[in-house]
């Protein structure tokens, strides 16, 4: 892919479609600019296979550091949703991108936090039951969100007998009335979380906000147009947050001043359960609220959705929409050129305590190094493979993303 023509394409479409009102996130496109940022580097610096997917980590974790002025969390969303590997390399890399990206957007640019709530009461214990209920009704909602939103091509598809690149009429065309109606509803979703900061709407205008923001951010996000669903899922989150501390406070059973403390908390639960990458969400969130007074609260929410969803079967919603490119697609010739992979080997999987020679390594694929701790071992038939351990491999660049997921899968603990 050409990096150029990924950089001026995404910036202008994105800015229009982001302009005109739908209901898509800037962090999306802001990470697709700083991968291609990153890419256009590593083609100026001639890098090649690890350096070159290390800089476009990093341009990926600036550009989401960028949106929301969170450089933690932008590193961990790199390491959890993209990477898949907490190598100090790539976490160096991306931390470096993101301190950078905060300092310039914030200093240089004058850009505020995209969200930023500051609410220092924190939620008492003997509330914590309602957190385990969030949890759960997160959980069921973030799945519902993965299978309508992957279903969406489908249904344009379906219903609609135009070329693809018509489908983005039909958002462009629906966000007119609903910008005449509720011009407050509109975009990725900020404004309505940080309304919800001075004043919480009644139970009606809660529930048909959020069929509204549920349905059209389907349609805008199916269509096609740049955007992401990283802040309309935050929204989604705080606003399911908002009805569940409605409904318990008109019943009694919630001091009607701990509902802000479950729209903070429901927009990390939400989110670890689509993307089910809690650690992302827990630290996001803490950084926008800029205090430690919630971080238990985050966890256990978060850590609830996470496991509904799995139960379910749900999949990483972005890992999910990489699968439905069918980038993994086979090639029929070897292209000559290798990249490195190095992937952690969890406790439990099927690698743990192996022998090299008992593992069946897919095709197109060398173990070349394992790096225990501070030592590199140049592995043999007899070395055993340990929980903790890094892989590092030779993989065919044409073959890598159907390998990756291959030794993903080996890697991954089976004890969930």
């Amino acid at each position: 892919m050409n990096w150029w023509q990924i950089l001026w394409r995404k910036f202008i479409t994105g800015v229009l479609g982001i302009g005109a009102g739908l209901f898509l996130g800037r962090e999306g496109p802001s990470i697709q600019l700083g991968a291609a940022v990153g890419q256009g580097i590593a083609q100026g610096l001639k890098s090649t296979g690890m350096s070159r997917r290390v800089l476009i980590a990093s341009g990926s974790a600036a550009g989401l550091s960028a949106a929301f002025n969170a450089p933690i969390a932008g590193t961990l969303f790199v390491l959890e949703e993209i990477y898949h590997n907490f190598s100090p390399f790539v976490w160096m890399a991306s931390l470096a991108g993101a301190i950078g990206s905060d300092f310039v957007s914030s200093n240089f640019f004058g850009l505020v936090p995209v969200l930023h709530i500051s609410y220092p009461r924190s939620f008492p214990l003997y509330l914590y039951w309602h957190l385990i209920l969030l949890g759960v009704v997160l959980g069921l909602f973030g799945f519902l969100y993965q299978k309508v939103l992957l279903a969406m091509p489908q249904w344009y598809a379906r219903f609609l007998k135009l070329p693809r690149y018509f489908h983005g009429l039909v958002p462009l065309l629906i966000v007119i009335p609903i910008g005449i109606m509720w011009p407050h509803t509109l975009g990725g979703g900020n404004t309505i979380i940080l309304g919800m900061g001075n004043f919480t709407p009644g139970l009606t205008i809660l529930l048909g906000l959020f069929v509204l923001r549920f349905i059209f951010s389907m349609i805008s996000y199916g269509s096609g147009l740049p955007g992401g669903i990283f802040l309309p899922i935050l929204s989604l989150g705080a606003i399911l947050g908002a009805i569940y501390g409605t409904v318990m406070s008109d019943l009694g059973l919630l001091p009607s001043i701990y509902i802000m403390n479950l729209i903070i908390i429901s927009m990390a639960g939400y989110f670890a359960g689509i993307g089910k990458a809690p650690f992302t969400a827990i630290i996001l969130i803490t950084e926008m609220v800029g205090s430690l007074e919630h971080l238990m609260s985050l966890a256990l929410v978060s850590l609830i959705a996470y496991l509904v969803v799995d139960l379910l079967g749900g999949a990483p919603i972005y890992a999910s929409l990489l699968a439905r490119l069918n980038l993994g697609k086979k090639l029929n010739e070897l292209s000559g050129r290798n990249d490195h992979l190095e992937i952690p080997v969890f406790l439990g999987s099927d690698l743990d305590e192996q022998q090299v020679r008992d593992v069946n390594w897919p095709k197109h694929s060398l173990l070349i190094s394992i790096r225990r701790g501070e030592h590199e071992i140049i592995p043999h038939g007899d070395t055993i493979i340990r929980s903790g351990d890094t892989l590092i491999l030779l993989i065919d660049h044409n073959e890598m993303s159907v390998v990756r997921e291959i030794i993903l899968k080996m890697s991954r603990s089976q004890m969930t």
